[in-house]
């Protein structure tokens, strides 16, 4: 495995890190105790010490399968989860971003996850007005203070111009790491957001590393999700274009030999500016390709 400064939070982070979003059950699969365990015990086997999650994947369902899993070898995993949304069935979230909200969130966040503190605490996709919220940072404060929370950081909404406006604001009230969705599909980031970043010392996770499967080369531009599955509900179109951007991708820039979903894992982190990827494995098979991607020789 290879690893990487996290910028300013100074946490050591291996450049893949395990996202669970398909834990919460809006991924077309629900998965057992003993599936979330063996995929992080092969992580852990491996090398990787990041896990991404948040309260809204399944109402802390992730957390809960991530905290049974990992209680006995917690120390060896640095903990990111998320706050500001509350799961609704039906791909519905409730936007809590009050102090009083959000301190119930943390604490929620805490016992399911059965730790006393977490790494990485994230502001998860706000509106600016959501995030310009005084109380609300210094509740924040307060927490890393009191051992709660490690770093704080921020997952932004995807390409769009807050991104800049928003990472300005967090180098400047005390947060540590940016997360973004950055692949082959998404580049904005590199614009937007990177140079904000480096000039400041924080860290970029890059989310969504194979444009939620887009990028691993398996999808027709003709291909129906079910609707257990969240990309049911985004617009069919978007979808098909960008699936047949996929596919030109794949034939002009894939090396031959290399599986797509590897190679587009690997590009993600082929330059040092982003510490680490966060990919969504369902089983041990896809794990073991993420695995694969690190190791090849376009990652530093």
């Amino acid at each position: 495995m290879k690893y990487r400064r996290l910028g300013r939070s100074d946490l050591n982070v291996s450049v893949l890190g395990i996202g669970t979003y398909q834990y919460g059950g809006e991924w077309g699969k629900t998965f057992s105790q003993e599936e979330v365990t063996e995929i992080l015990s092969m992580g852990m086997d491996n090398g990787v010490n990041l896990i991404d999650a948040a309260e809204c994947y399944g109402d802390h369902l992730a957390e809960t399968l991530i905290g049974n899993a990992i209680r006995e070898k917690r120390e060896k995993w640095i903990l990111l989860t998320k706050f500001g949304h509350h799961f609704l069935p039906n791909f519905g979230r409730e936007q809590i971003w009050d102090v009083k909200g959000v301190s119930e969130q943390l604490e929620a966040s805490l016992k399911a996850l059965k730790t006393d503190y977490i790494d990485i605490y994230m502001f998860h996709s706000p509106t600016n007005d959501q995030m310009l919220n005084d109380d609300l940072f210094a509740f924040l404060q307060k927490a890393k203070e009191r051992g709660l929370i490690r770093s704080i950081g921020l997952s932004l909404k995807p390409a769009v111009d807050d991104n800049a406006f928003q990472t300005n604001y967090a180098a400047s009230h005390g947060i540590d790491v940016i997360e973004v969705q950055y692949n082959r599909l998404d580049t904005k980031p590199e614009t937007l957001v990177f140079p904000i970043c480096k000039e400041n010392d924080l860290g970029i996770i890059a989310r969504v590393p194979l444009a939620s499967g887009l990028l691993s080369g398996k999808y027709s531009a003709d291909h129906e999700f079910p609707k257990d599955d969240c990309r049911s509900v985004q617009d069919h179109e978007y979808l098909k274009n960008r699936i047949i951007k996929a596919d030109e991708i794949k034939r002009k820039e894939v090396p031959d030999g290399v599986p797509m979903s590897e190679w587009a894992m690997a590009w993600t982190v082929r330059t040092t500016a982003v510490s680490a990827f966060v990919a969504g494995f369902k089983s041990r098979e896809q794990l073991e390709s993420g695995i694969n991607a690190v190791n090849l020789s376009m990652v530093p």
